[in-house]
């Protein structure tokens, strides 16, 4: 990593495979440890407001376990369309009506980052990106809830995965929010935290 973070100790609280594999082609040395967390949220928050709770609430669960040079990171993501918020499909019909709508439309991909320091320090970040599909069959709708995994991912979709390389015809934003952390956001706090200290 081009930082000097020898020093600290940096953990995920993540167990999505995205976001571990994107911290490791950052080259950055981390650990995993995943707590339990409920994700309910206040019903007059919106958009970014929900991922800023969320993202707070699952670094308040590590509270009592942070070292003085404890780097926390927590994150929540949530796809939005018309204000509609598009959560992890619980069955294959729910994930086919969410790419149904998603097809031809602009939807957002809205990601809430916290970084808590083991000194106290919170820092929270946000990024949200445009993501723009073309109009799909319903044969290639169908082909990829058959052969990939839609159930673990919000709206349904992973953009690296072969419904975005040939449905997504512009995306104004991060493409790695949407993949699932804003790793310019990640670079940026940890320079500025190593800079303060």
């Amino acid at each position: 990593m081009f930082l000097d973070l020898s020093k600290y100790q940096i953990i995920l609280a993540s167990g999505s495979p995205r976001r571990q594999a994107l911290l490791r082609e950052m080259g950055l040395d981390f650990t995993t440890i995943v707590k339990p967390v409920d994700e309910s949220y206040p019903s007059d928050l919106k958009g970014q407001q929900i991922t800023d709770y969320i993202a707070k609430k699952k670094a308040e669960a590590h509270n009592n376990d942070l070292s003085q040079n404890t780097i926390l990171i927590t994150s929540d993501t949530l796809v939005m369309y018309n204000d509609c918020i598009m959560g992890k499909p619980s069955t294959l019909q729910e994930a086919k009506h969410l790419i149904q709508t998603l097809s031809g439309n602009t939807h957002q991909v809205v990601t809430s980052v916290c970084f808590t320091c083991g000194n106290g320090r919170q820092i929270l970040k946000s990024a949200t990106t445009k993501v723009t599909f073309s109009s799909l069959t319903l044969k290639e709708i169908n082909f990829y809830l058959e052969t990939f995994k839609p159930m673990d991912k919000a709206g349904a979709y992973g953009i690296q995965e072969w419904i975005g390389l040939i449905g997504v015809e512009h995306i104004e934003g991060s493409y790695f929010n949407v993949v699932g952390l804003p790793t310019h956001l990640v670079y940026q706090t940890l320079k500025e935290i190593v800079t303060d200290e």
